[in-house]
């Protein structure tokens, strides 16, 4: 596929890399945010500083949800507590060819989507540290792949032009899930500590507070029918926490901001659905409880 219009419904840290990457390799993207930073873009365009590149790119923004009339396909990077109102807003002004893809943190808002919308969005497992520095500026600091479905090859491929790696898989549900294990051992520890991942992998404490987390969520997986293996996870997130030492949760810049964070599609979605399994989470009850007082401040 060429990809044609490309729009991004979301426009913070992620919705700004993977679209700013996009626009930078020739393809028209519209961003869709908030106007803090779709005012700025819009003016002067996305600034992306990170780890290959210090670049100011020119790309359309507005924060206006019909931006998304004339795109092929659609980047939805809401916060998960958004999702079914951003979707249903969306929905009257797609084309009937255009495909969406949700690039969100959770395992769950594809049946959200669709139970909100009647739009069959394709899930995409989105690896990268981003924050936003100001506005319309993007500070990346970590990786930045994406691993899609095998169905959406033409997608993958358009992003592999614009020099992001994408990777097919045929197992989408178990990289959901993989992904899930890892932001429930980062993303609230991060938050409430105000920490890098590089501190939390070298502090034997936070290693066993991890690993107990991500023993709770692989049950959870399985019970949900992803077979996932406890010790290749323990190990998958201590690289995590080596390979992007300088990076913090996307929960903890939520915070840090004042702002409602996602730990329900994560840590709580965890103690929810092991409380319909039958499964004791006492490490994820306790870590979304926190989370949640925190945001009370």
């Amino acid at each position: 596929m060429d990809g044609g219009e490309v729009a991004v419904v979301g426009a913070g840290a992620v919705g700004c890399y993977f679209g700013g990457m996009l626009a930078r390799a020739g393809v028209p993207v519209t961003l869709i945010g908030r106007a803090v930073h779709t005012d700025a873009i819009a003016r002067d365009g996305v600034f992306l500083e990170g780890l290959r590149l210090q670049e100011r790119i020119r790309v359309a923004a507005t924060t206006r949800i019909e931006g998304v009339r004339d795109a092929h396909v659609v980047l939805f990077c809401v916060k998960t507590v958004d999702t079914e109102t951003a979707a249903q807003s969306m929905r009257a002004h797609l084309a009937p060819d255009c495909t969406v893809l949700s690039m969100q943190n959770g395992v769950d808002n594809v049946p959200r989507i669709r139970a909100a919308s009647g739009i069959e969005a394709i899930p995409a497992v989105v690896y990268v540290a981003a924050a936003m520095a100001g506005p319309g500026h993007v500070k990346h600091s970590g990786r930045g792949d994406l691993v899609l479905p095998e169905s959406a090859r033409g997608i993958a491929d358009l992003f592999q032009r614009a020099e992001v790696p994408c990777r097919l898989s045929p197992a989408i549900a178990t990289e959901l899930w993989q992904k899930m294990v890892l932001n429930c051992a980062y993303n609230a520890i991060s938050a409430l500590g105000r920490s890098q991942y590089g501190r939390m992998a070298r502090n034997p404490r936070i290693r066993d507070l991890i690993r107990r987390a991500i023993a709770e969520t692989v049950l959870v997986a399985r019970a949900d029918g992803v077979d996932l293996l406890e010790e290749a996870m323990v190990e998958a997130a201590q690289k995590l926490g080596e390979a992007m030492s300088g990076a913090t949760s996307s929960t903890a810049q939520v915070i840090a901001r004042g702002k409602t964070t996602e730990i329900e599609s994560l840590n709580g979605y965890i103690a929810r659905r092991g409380a319909q399994a039958g499964i004791a989470t006492p490490v994820n009850e306790t870590l979304c409880a926190l989370v949640q007082l925190l945001e009370e401040q």
